[in-house]
């Protein structure tokens, strides 16, 4: 991804810390070095504020990032339907081999059925397994990244239902609510020109 290189160019550019971009754009110094070594990628809210201070075009912060991100988005969405594919195919084993375990156990238990037990819980299993990948897999939050990114340079509609997506919102409603603050508190601080006294002191 090249988004990291561009955040360190344009804050070369600035002569800005990675302190002093954290506190313009109201999150911690150690996102943007996730950011600028690519561990993590900047939200759409983010890329928003970084175009403003950087005073650049979010296009030239992803510059060569679309068709990367696409890809990854395109992988994940294949291995989600595979996977469901497995999940499936694992949920009708099970039920069959559970069903036939019910029938040889009321039919008399015997050694024969200790290999169809083992089928039945072997099937469960890995539909457990499956479906646990199946959610970290939702949950993969550059995932949902990408794809809100993509979106929204495509001028489609975000979808925020998501818990990742929620989780972005929170950060963005804090970052909002800092810049409010900052904009407001100076307002709210200023006691207008300092007013002096017509009154004489007592003289002795």
């Amino acid at each position: 991804m090249q988004v990291g290189a561009h955040i360190r160019e344009h804050r070369a550019r600035l002569a800005l810390s990675q302190d002093d971009l954290a506190a313009r754009i109201y999150v911690s110094r150690q996102t943007i070095s996730n950011w600028e070594n690519d561990k993590t990628y900047p939200d759409v809210q983010s890329l928003l504020l970084l175009s403003a201070v950087f005073d650049a075009t979010v296009d030239e912060l992803i510059k060569g990032d679309v068709d990367a991100m696409d890809k990854t988005v395109n992988e994940d969405a294949g291995k989600m339907k595979q996977l469901e594919w497995y999940a499936l195919a694992c949920m009708v084993l099970g039920a069959a081999a559970l069903y036939w375990a019910g029938y040889q156990f009321l039919s008399g238990w015997a050694w024969h059925t200790i290999p169809t037990v083992m089928h039945t819980v072997t099937g469960w299993t890995a539909l457990f397994v499956i479906t646990h990948r199946i959610e970290k897999l939702k949950r993969k939050h550059d995932v949902i990244t990408y794809s809100e990114v993509l979106a929204f340079t495509r001028g489609e509609r975000i979808d925020r239902g998501t818990r990742a997506s929620r989780r972005v919102r929170a950060r963005t409603r804090k970052q909002r609510a800092g810049i409010r603050d900052g904009a407001i508190l100076p307002l709210i601080n200023f006691q207008g020109p300092p007013s002096f006294s017509m009154h004489k002191g007592n003289q002795l």
